[in-house]
């Protein structure tokens, strides 16, 4: 498949999520309508939906029903969207623009976009937990603590932390990698094992999608601090330089641009490796590992 091909599969992909996503999006009248109706904002905005892909494509190994991936792929969807809303905030990134369009606080106000942030993560554990999502009540709550695990205060939320902290440090190379594994990478890991969490999968089979998922995250963050080096801000749709601007120490900051795209590309070709239990029935990831790296946006 090619760069087009891949682009296409996730495109399409995308469009049966946000299908899911609008379903289980709350809707309704009254005086809580404006936070549904900014969760809403916050999350149908034209996404990539990257996240989502991994739980679909990774759930398809071990021929999990899609009505099962698909709730677990808008789950995984709502955090993601629920942690960009609370970035974007004056107190965290103080971000205005988010994928082209007024960031949740801006087009609302802050304390609406705190409460739709707050809505989104309490629905995806909702989802996750509910009968529909999988007859075992076992695999259910297995779901729910991968989550929470990934997202906490050891994982997405301590990155968070840790992020906002590293302005003031002197980090190195290490310290910018665990950082990154927890601020973005547990929630990709979350993502591309949760099909095998799903299938109720051998061990060996979840270990070798952690794996995957370990370096197909550092290929992102890294992918992410090029673009932030190099890209325009029409084509990410956010503002460019951030990093730079505030003295935040990155792959690039580190390694130089030359130096962090190849570190990139030998942790994409890595990620693939980690498939060979799979074969050809998980070429698919392999392609996403290389897409991650030559995205634009």
């Amino acid at each position: 498949m090619t760069q087009g091909g891949i682009e296409a599969a996730i495109k399409a992909a995308a469009a049966t999520v946000e299908e899911s996503l609008e379903a289980l999006l709350p809707k309704g009248e009254g005086p809580e309508k404006r936070v549904f109706e900014a969760m809403r904002y916050g999350t149908l905005n034209g996404g990539k939906r990257l996240r989502p892909f991994l739980v679909l494509t990774g759930a398809d190994l071990f021929d999990v029903p899609r009505e099962q991936s698909l709730r677990v792929a808008a789950a995984t969807e709502f955090v993601h969207c629920y942690s960009l809303v609370h970035d974007d905030l004056p107190a965290m990134d103080d971000d205005d623009l988010r994928r082209g369009k007024p960031t949740t606080h801006i087009e609302y106000d802050e304390a609406t976009a705190i409460l739709a942030g707050d809505g989104l993560l309490t629905l995806a554990f909702e989802v996750l937990t509910e009968p529909a999502t999988h007859r075992s009540g076992e695999v259910r709550a297995d779901l729910a603590l991968s989550m929470a695990r990934a997202i906490g205060a050891h994982g997405m939320v301590g990155g968070q932390m840790f992020d906002l902290q590293a302005e003031k440090l002197d980090l190195d190379i290490g310290a910018v990698t665990r950082l990154q594994q927890m601020k973005t990478g547990a929630l990709i890991a979350y993502a591309s094992e949760a099909g095998a969490i799903l299938g109720q999968a051998s061990a060996e089979g979840r270990q070798a999608l952690r794996m995957y998922a370990h370096d197909v995250g550092l290929a992102f963050q890294i992918a992410d601090d090029l673009l932030d080096e190099e890209g325009a801000e029409e084509e990410v749709g956010k503002k460019v330089g951030k990093d730079a601007e505030a003295g935040k120490a990155t792959f690039v900051s580190l390694l130089g641009v030359e130096r962090a795209r190849s570190q990139a590309e030998m942790l994409a070709e890595q990620a693939g490796k980690h498939l060979d239990l799979f074969g050809e029935r998980a070429d698919l990831l392999r392609l996403i590992a290389r897409f991650v790296v030559e995205r634009r946006t």
